[in-house]
């Protein structure tokens, strides 16, 4: 079968096509033929190895993949780990769903981890209360575009987006963003304040840290809350407790992957996702979609913010 490896953890050109032996599952797996791969952010950070969990190499990348279950002939989505950039691949079976009739492949891989994602920072994490001010950075991405639609649906009061580009921008107030401003660093406490007509903000969702997280931060009212769902810039931060307990402030993270121990977090929020796309009160934004031997490429332009909505690999093409 046709796949990207790794035999080193580096830039975008260690993403090399390969021919490999299709995997054979183990017990308590399933082999799907992947009809779309998913990218994330995370597969960029799991390239050079600096990802949350380490990677082993050789590697195939791939966390999350679309396509028809080998055994039963069944449309799914999984959650394969690792191997889902690749012609065929293997997923455990209690983290494969089957995907409802009338739903596109690329639709239902969005809602799986970038949908979840969003569900779980909304009802998780900051668990955002009728009437709150949501901010939603990087509005126009996977995560960031469905979380800005599902704002009002989960009692947010005020959507606030941010993106860096006038039609990110643009996209973002099409599916039902409040406002939406420029999300570099430099004056964005003050553009936040002002889009929330001088108030502080209740809720901040943040993937980006370095100076986006300490500007955030300091936009946010007593008892506000942030949390911290990814490190784009690849900059930490540090918050003083000191700081914590003057502002009356909560610093939340979120890793998708602790919801894989609990089966209630992954199946309920992913069929309310289903139903709610189903009545059109939620719109997946599929981007671009690669073929499997431009993976490298695909990956340079979600890491650059070239990119709106979920981007894919194409086994096939």
């Amino acid at each position: 079968m046709r796949a990207i490896q790794q035999q080193e953890f580096g830039g975008p050109e260690t993403l090399q096509l390969v021919e490999l032996p299709t995997p054979v599952p183990a017990d308590g797996e399933v082999l799907i033929e992947v009809s779309r791969a998913g990218l994330n952010f995370a597969d960029t950070h799991q390239r050079t190895n600096s990802y949350v969990a380490k990677a082993e190499l050789p590697l195939v990348p791939g966390t999350e993949v679309a396509g028809v279950r080998a055994d039963t002939g069944e449309r799914v989505i999984a959650i394969c780990h690792t191997g889902g950039y690749a012609e065929y691949t293997t997923a455990p079976a209690a983290l494969t769903f089957p995907i409802p009739d009338g739903v596109e492949d690329e639709t239902a891989l969005a809602l799986l981890i970038q949908g979840l994602t969003a569900w779980h920072l909304y009802r998780t994490s900051a668990r955002v209360q009728p009437g709150e001010t949501v901010v939603v950075h990087s509005a126009a991405g996977g995560v960031g575009s469905l979380a800005t639609q599902l704002g009002k649906p989960l009692g947010a009061g005020r959507v606030i987006a941010s993106a860096s580009t006038a039609e990110k921008r643009a996209l973002a107030l099409e599916l039902g963003a409040d406002a939406a401003i420029d999300g570099g660093a430099e004056g964005l406490t003050e553009r936040l304040l002002e889009a929330n007509g001088g108030r502080p903000v209740d809720v901040v969702f943040e993937m980006a840290g370095g100076a986006v997280f300490d500007a955030s931060f300091d936009a946010l009212a007593p008892l506000g809350r942030i949390v911290a769902y990814g490190i784009a810039s690849r900059e930490q931060n540090e918050i003083r407790t000191g700081k914590l307990l003057r502002t009356s402030r909560t610093v939340a993270g979120f890793w998708f992957r602790h919801c894989l121990e609990h089966p209630q977090l992954l199946e309920d929020p992913l069929a309310e996702l289903f139903a709610r796309t189903a009545r059109g009160e939620l719109r997946v934004v599929v981007g671009a979609t690669y073929p499997l031997a431009r993976a490298a490429q695909a990956q340079v332009d979600l890491a650059e913010r070239r990119t709106t909505g979920k981007l894919l690999l194409d086994p096939r093409a």
